[in-house]
């Protein structure tokens, strides 16, 4: 149920809209909200703005999504608009979960071509559990292949499908641009700016409800953090009012009562936050200056607590070990390479990120990290390493769970986008990882849509298989869709690794006469260790080579005769990459300048070897 479902049936604010952007990946959320904060105000007309204002950190810039929900406001005429921004891939589904607790109604957005994807389906879902008020955008209307008409026919079959009320599938319908800042209630005409989705919002989103005369309830959504404020609480007011210097209490998750006083009060204007010096019911708030504050508490009346239930979150899938780095290149990058550093690291994610769990190992110097998918758990790896950390990370496992004596496992709804070429290999790759056609559909234009069924395991490792078949042009998404008995054994890399057998530097004579032995992942020049990954073999086997092998000169004359050799560019591996191609008995070694793959066991006497 909704938070807003426990307050007080009337109107709290009728000047105020609480609303979120839900969407699946790259069908232009940001983009919308750059155009609605141009078009309001928010900046001057001479004022110079980067495309893509919400995304402010380094790594949503790099990358072209949206990693952490962001708030901001707008003014329209009278009315005070609060916006969250979510992120549109599935493994990020947590950040779009608390979200939806501070808002009233979402405006869906659709790409014209693309239809509704696996995570259209996950958002919209939990906006319907919520009781929100919908609002369809269909957005990229200008694209030379839109359907509007048919993908507004998929929207309803996928309200009809979640068990949307009448109320919910009676939703307006806009046709966007949302590059050019443009909507219109009609397809077939092109708008000219965002009013007619600005006056939609007006009309048909509910202004929020709740009681500014009952005890204060502040559900926990977000957190934010401050170098002079500290931590930063933001959430909504449910019911109740606050202002500066008033008593507060917090409900924490374990059911005890903490008791401060506020100090510091602020709502979103725009991209900034403002101090204010009162708040009440239906305002979207930040507050600092409690120090131990976690998402999920309550912030209430100091004389007559009352908690809202805690959020609940769907269980994370997918671990990976996170340990210290432990190679012989240890500790040359990083700032923070102690077990005591990676704890508190994890422990301060734990914070804000509601959709991981950190567990203890076995070992004092690993850690278990579960998370909704590979792609969560890389961008917090990438995270852990601009910030100066040195780590050494597993290959990803699935979590189990035990039912009636069986063990169930994750499955996957797999929606893969290719051309027809590359259909037949595309479904032969999935059918070795258990996965099950359910679905094929040819719109005519050249690509296929295919989707299946899949176990969370089958994926692991096979993003760069499928760019590698589909010549980087196929596109898939995929999204958590229930447990399932287990599917049986999935084989892994079907290749063995290069393994350097001795430290130091690689040359262009040896990585020459390895060539033909495999694909390098080093260049001359590279410092390596005994144990080190710098290759795959062709063969199943792994292989113990010598990369530093220098050649025997004889005279001067053959000296420079390195120049000459016509060495085949390396396969250097990025940080997902490199997760995906290593076997269980590898790990990828990460430090802020770097990223190694090499064995569990170093020194190539005392690993298992595998059957050539």
């Amino acid at each position: 149920m909704s938070v807003t479902a426990t307050a007080a049936n009337g109107v709290a604010n009728p000047l105020r809209r609480n609303i979120a952007i839900i969407a699946h990946v790259d069908h232009g959320k940001t983009t919308l909200v750059d155009a609605m904060l141009h078009q309001t105000g928010v900046f001057r007309a001479n004022e110079r703005v980067e495309e893509r204002a919400m995304d402010n950190t380094e790594l949503e810039r790099e990358r072209g999504i949206t990693i952490m929900a962001k708030n901001t406001a707008i003014h329209y005429g009278d009315l005070l608009i609060n916006i969250v921004d979510t992120p549109g891939h599935a493994d990020f589904g947590g950040e779009v979960e608390r979200t939806l607790t501070m808002v009233d109604g979402v405006l869906l957005l659709v790409d014209a071509s693309e239809g509704p994807l696996p995570q259209t389906r996950f958002v919209l879902r939990k906006a319907l559990e919520h009781r929100l008020t919908p609002i369809v955008v269909i957005n990229k209307i200008d694209r030379h292949d839109a359907r509007p008409a048919e993908v507004l026919d998929e929207i309803y079959d996928l309200f009809i499908d979640l068990d949307a009320t009448e109320d919910q599938l009676d939703f307006p319908v806009l046709y966007a641009n949302g590059k050019a800042g443009t909507a219109s209630l009609d397809a077939a005409l092109p708008g000219e700016n965002l009013r007619p989705l600005l006056d939609a919002i007006v009309e048909h989103m509910p202004p929020p409800t709740g009681d500014a005369d009952a005890p204060l309830q502040v559900l926990v959504s977000n957190l934010d953090s401050s170098e002079y404020l500290g931590r930063i609480a933001i959430g909504r007011i449910v019911n109740g009012r606050v202002a500066l210097g008033d008593e507060i209490a917090v409900s924490k998750i374990d059911g005890q009562i903490q008791r401060t006083r506020v100090t510091k009060l602020y709502t979103f204007d725009g991209l900034r936050r403002v101090e204010v010096k009162a708040a009440a019911a239906g305002d979207v708030i930040c507050l600092a200056g409690i120090d131990d504050i976690t998402i999920g508490e309550t912030i209430t009346d100091s004389a007559s607590p009352r908690p809202i239930p805690p959020l609940h979150v769907d269980e994370p899938t997918v671990s990976m070990i996170f340990g210290i780095n432990t190679s012989p290149m240890a500790g040359r990058d990083g700032k923070f390479v102690t077990s005591r550093n990676l704890k508190e690291r994890l422990a301060r994610e734990l914070i804000g990120n509601v959709s991981i769990r950190v567990e203890d190992t076995e070992s004092p110097e690993q850690m278990n990290v579960i998370g909704r998918g590979e792609l969560q758990l890389s961008i917090l790896i990438e995270m852990m390493r601009r910030e100066g950390y040195e780590i050494q990370v597993s290959r990803p496992q699935i979590v189990t769970r035990e039912v009636d004596g069986g063990t169930e496992e994750p499955v996957e709804h797999l929606v893969v986008d290719v051309a027809e070429d590359y259909q037949g290999v595309v479904i032969a790759q999935l059918g070795t990882r258990r996965a099950t056609m359910t679905k094929m559909v040819n719109h005519g234009s050249g690509r296929i849509r295919l989707e299946f069924r899949i176990p969370t395991r089958g994926l692991i490792g096979f993003r760069s298989q499928f760019l590698t078949d589909t010549r980087g042009t196929g596109i898939m998404n995929h999204l958590f869709d229930g447990w399932e008995p287990w599917h049986g054994p999935i084989a892994g890399r079907p290749t063995g690794a290069l393994v350097a057998d001795r430290s130091g530097k690689a040359t262009a004579f040896a990585i020459y006469n390895l060539q033909e032995r495999g694909e390098i992942f080093v260049e001359p020049g590279t410092l390596v260790y005994e144990g080190m990954v710098i290759g795959e073999n062709a063969r199943t086997a792994d292989m113990d080579v010598n990369v530093t092998k220098e050649k025997k000169l004889t005279n001067m004359r053959q000296s420079t005769a390195d120049d000459a050799l016509r060495l085949v560019p390396p396969r250097l591996l990025n940080l997902e990459q490199s997760i995906e191609f290593i076997n269980d008995d590898e790990l990828v070694e990460v430090t802020p300048k770097s990223i190694r793959l090499r064995k569990r066991v170093l020194a190539f006497n005392q690993r298992p070897k595998k059957d050539s």
